[in-house]
């Protein structure tokens, strides 16, 4: 097993099989390239699906017994059906972020080739704020949850990034998630970093509180430490990686980018390791060296950003007052 300068086990591997993608997210941090004009038309410089079975046979080698598949968006390779039966020969859990338009027609094929669940990017269930915010439409996604859900790829986790435009949204998903058998929410922090200074954030802590002080019961995951809250047959995640060290010390996941370059952490480029053209040795090298050169804390490397502060952060805030709705 890997394990870094501060203890860390490396136990899972995100990898992106693309840049390309068909929405185009305002708060998209450039692991898409937003709507392309042949957004199905394959890249010269997306890993192969031989490449990207390289890469997990290794890992494997590592003890890394998790994968996930994300891009742009993964869906639109059209050989995504190969490239996770190639990953399920080596590593069996095998995990998809998506965007949902295109996941109606493909959730059989992905789970018969090996697929275990998804996460499906969902900031709003009204569609002229969710088109406004990603840029595509809503109807089609919410099929491709249903569909997921029918084949059996549970749980559907439902991905909002909690900003200024989606706070107003929260209460609709997690009604929904709480009335649907298989769905679970991920409340994901806005990352200013990521995109640029926008006076878009939200006080996550105070999301927290909202959650914390309605919740039937409050989990802590090992992963991250996230906070995992449970209400009115909900379950709702909190993924809030800014301004917060506690977080990065409990992150036990590399990446991988289209081009196969390794990388220790989202939030910094200044680490990759190109694997192409490298031998098994070189390649089970490079594996750790990328987690070698893993910080403790990503705000140790980003300094523009001022410390975490409940106190400094003007930032709006959902309203205490506002009730869960219960149905």
């Amino acid at each position: 097993m890997l394990v870094d300068s501060v203890g860390r086990e490396v136990t899972d591997i995100r990898i992106s099989v693309t840049k390309r993608c068909n929405f185009s997210c305002v708060y998209c941090h450039d692991e898409g390239l937003g709507p392309v004009d042949r957004p199905r038309t394959a890249h010269g410089e997306e890993m192969t699906p031989l490449e990207v079975e390289r890469l997990v046979r290794v890992a494997r080698e590592f003890d890394i017994h998790s994968v996930k598949f994300t891009g742009g968006e993964p869906l639109v390779r059209t050989d995504l059906e190969e490239i996770i039966a190639r990953t399920v020969v080596h590593i069996d859990d095998v995990s998809l972020t998506t965007n949902g338009s295109m996941l109606a027609a493909r959730a059989e094929s992905l789970r018969n080739a090996g697929l275990k669940r998804v996460n499906v990017s969902v900031d709003s269930l009204n569609p002229t704020a969710f088109r406004e915010i990603r840029g595509g439409a809503l109807a089609p996604v919410l099929r491709g949850v249903e569909e997921a859900l029918r084949v059996g790829l549970k749980p559907v986790k439902l991905n909002m990034v909690v900003f200024r435009p989606t706070l107003p949204h929260i209460p609709e998903l997690l009604r929904f998630a709480g009335e649907t058998e298989g769905l679970r929410v991920q409340l994901i922090q806005f990352m200013p970093e990521l995109v640029g200074p926008k006076d878009w954030s939200v006080d996550i802590d105070s999301v927290k509180r909202w959650l914390e002080s309605r919740a039937d019961r409050v989990l802590v995951r090992e992963m991250h430490h996230r906070r995992i809250y449970l209400f009115h047959g909900a379950e709702v995640e909190v993924v809030d990686p800014v301004y917060n060290p506690e977080f990065c010390m409990h992150c036990h996941r590399i990446r991988v980018t289209h081009k196969g370059e390794l990388k220790g952490c989202l939030n910094r480029n200044d680490d990759l390791l190109p694997t192409r053209g490298l031998d098994d040795a070189s390649l089970r090298e490079a594996f750790r060296l990328v987690v070698a050169n893993r910080i403790p804390y990503y705000g140790g490397y980003i300094r523009d950003y001022p410390a975490r502060s409940v106190a400094s952060n003007h930032l709006l805030q959902i309203r205490s007052e506002e009730p869960f709705p219960t149905g």
